[in-house]
């Protein structure tokens, strides 16, 4: 096939394991809007980019990998203040790596209250 016949990427799901945790968690943190909610996923959204859906799984689902045994991140985010939005988690008690410099962009890792292992750059 020499042209896609696919457009975009319109969402990512990620397991959590407590839904109504999570669903407050990633309003109230991180600033996402809810959308809907069955109450075995929920599907959130920012100003724009892909949906965000969160999905009530077993309580050992992470939605990342392992390389070499340590976690690797699946979804990452981009912020215009990298060092305001890492002091802002760090502040609300979320466990945040250190910021990161690599080729001109800065990045860090967080994990919300599922495990599950997330990048933010700018």
């Amino acid at each position: 096939m020499s042209q896609s016949l696919l457009s975009e990427i319109h969402y990512f799901r990620i397991p959590v394991n407590d839904l109504s945790e999570s669903v407050a968690w990633y309003t109230e943190r991180l600033g996402f809007t809810l959308r809907h909610n069955n109450g075995e996923l929920a599907v959130m959204a920012l100003q724009s980019g892909p949906l965000f859906v969160l999905v009530q799984a077993d309580r050992d689902s992470r939605g990342h990998f392992t390389i070499n045994g340590q976690a690797e991140f699946s979804v990452g985010f981009t912020t215009a203040d990298i060092q305001a939005l890492h002091n802002d988690l760090a502040d609300q008690g979320i466990k945040v790596d250190e910021i990161h410099e690599d080729n001109g962009h800065s990045y860090f890792h967080f994990f919300d209250p599922s495990g599950n292992k997330l990048q933010v750059h700018n």
